[in-house]
């Protein structure tokens, strides 16, 4: 059997069947997951708002608020029960964190207080950031809980900066940036209220 000769007609014809062949994969792959990623979200979102209001019986229409620092708008989803308001959940976000993007859904109850959280996004530190996760509700500390206090009472920012929130130990970023994002959909809530 003869041996080819390499060419470069030849080098360039099987780097473009290479490519090809690994870009038609790579548009299977997405196609095929797709889909299931996207109800992954969908169903973490939900649980996210089950989570952090009280007790309700229907999820109203959600809709959009232009975030006041410009950028992506903050979602919120009032949620009902016996036609009564019982609170509202907000999707909100921070660009401050230590890593960047931070994503949060915060539970609003009738009055105004925050009624829980759920961090939906991050890729802050972990064993230091990433501690925002149970941080923030810590009941037995009442200068790091954020449950039950209304940002218009509260001073929503850290102590070491002349708020009222105690930062987490050695993560003063991300626990200025989890609270802005806290203050920036209490912010929507109040504009929209």
């Amino acid at each position: 059997m003869a041996k080819k000769e390499s060419t470069f007609t030849s080098m360039v014809a099987t780097l473009v069947l290479v490519t090809g062949i690994a870009a038609a994969a790579l548009g299977f792959v997405y196609d095929f997951t797709k889909a299931p990623i996207e109800a992954a979200k969908i169903k973490a979102q939900t649980e996210a708002i089950t989570q952090v209001l009280p007790e309700f019986d229907e999820l109203g229409t959600s809709y959009k608020v232009p975030s006041e620092a410009g950028g992506d708008s903050i979602e919120l989803f009032p949620a009902f029960k016996g036609g009564e308001l019982a609170g509202t959940a907000i999707k909100t976000y921070t660009r401050t964190g230590f890593s960047g993007y931070i994503s949060i859904m915060a539970g609003i109850d009738k009055d105004g207080n925050i009624s829980g959280y759920s961090v939906l996004d991050h890729a802050e530190t972990p064993g230091l950031g990433s501690k925002m996760d149970t941080w923030f509700n810590n009941a037995s500390k009442p200068n790091q809980n954020v449950i039950g206090k209304n940002p218009n009472t509260t001073n929503f920012t850290v102590s070491k900066d002349g708020g009222d929130i105690d930062a987490i130990t050695a993560s003063t970023i991300t626990s200025r940036a989890f609270l802005d994002a806290l203050r920036r959909g209490y912010t929507a809530y109040e504009t929209k209220k």
